[in-house]
């Protein structure tokens, strides 16, 4: 007998709850704002749309279904299952933060206030949620699948990223390794920089996007759904020992550009959450590449 679909609603806590958490009391909360030149009540009310949102959409999964609720702070913990339908409440940038721990569950995106995020992930509006639960998981049911990049170490450890995986100095440092195509007999370089960024066409509208435009790259940046990824390296260094000849290129499904590290730590993470990252020392080596896990967005 299978299970039926478990409906896990991920959210994050609002910017009024973190206020409260620090300053105790609404009073107290409104008093350091307002010594800042700001008012509590616009954060409330975006609080309140947020608290009504959750609601709505809890309401509108069947009851036949099992349901959940993980909080941004806790994904790195909870294991998700195959037959899960993941509904992310809130900003674009919490279904990326969800997305590096899934495996294929289709994911519906609710924006919790339509107008000040730019919905290009969280699509729908609650009162979408009931339509939604039965299209994830109706046969044939709609989705794009979008490109995810992945870095995967010597030592076995995976990081997947919707956006882009960064890969440098844990600091206001530099980064030593060596740089070149994943590819027998392919030329490798020796660099010095601040680090490397390979992104999807998701993160096309971030971080990659203004990389990309700095260089005047007359690379095309891929669309979200393209099975392409770019590359740059930041402020690399020419000296004696260390070359700029490989600094941005693009990669297709199957192949891969290889790290070397050559200096005491590199730390690798993806669309931005620095907490949960990888820690390369002398030596290690890491292949960035696409990801055969897609995230499978409803729309």
């Amino acid at each position: 007998m299978s299970l039926a679909p478990r409906a896990v609603l991920v959210h994050r806590t609002t910017e009024y709850e973190e206020l409260l958490a620090r300053h105790g009391t609404h009073g107290q909360a409104a008093f350091f704002l307002s010594s800042r030149g700001r008012s509590i009540d616009e954060v409330a009310r975006r609080h309140e749309r947020t608290r009504q949102a959750l609601a709505d959409v809890a309401a509108a999964v069947p009851l036949q279904w099992r349901r959940s609720r993980v909080e941004r702070a806790d994904l790195d913990r909870f294991l998700f299952a195959p037959e899960d339908v993941v509904v992310v409440v809130g900003q674009d940038g919490l279904v990326a933060n969800a997305a590096k721990y899934l495996s294929g569950q289709p994911v519906v995106g609710i924006d919790t206030d339509p107008g000040r995020n730019p919905g290009v992930l969280v699509r729908h509006r609650p009162a979408d949620a009931p339509a939604l639960l039965r299209a994830a998981v109706a046969p044939g049911g709609r989705a794009d699948e979008l490109t995810m990049v992945e870095a995967v170490a010597d030592d076995t450890q995976r990081l997947l990223a919707l956006n882009e995986i960064y890969l440098g100095p844990p600091g206001h440092q530099t980064a030593r390794y060596r740089l070149g195509p994943d590819a027998a007999d392919s030329p490798a370089e020796s660099q010095a920089s601040s680090g490397v960024l390979v992104g999807t066409g998701t993160g096309a509208t971030g971080w990659l996007r203004s990389l990309w435009q700095e260089r005047r790259s007359t690379l095309a940046l891929p669309g979200p759904t393209d099975p392409r990824l770019l590359w740059f390296v930041r402020e690399a260094w020419p000296s004696p020992a260390t070359g700029t000849s490989l600094v941005a290129g693009e990669l297709g499904r199957g192949q891969g550009l290889r790290l070397t590290v050559e200096s005491d730590r590199v730390v690798v993470f993806g669309d931005g959450v620095e907490s949960d990252a990888l820690e390369l020392t002398w030596g290690q080596s890491v292949r960035l590449g696409i990801s055969a896990t897609s995230l499978r967005l409803t729309v």
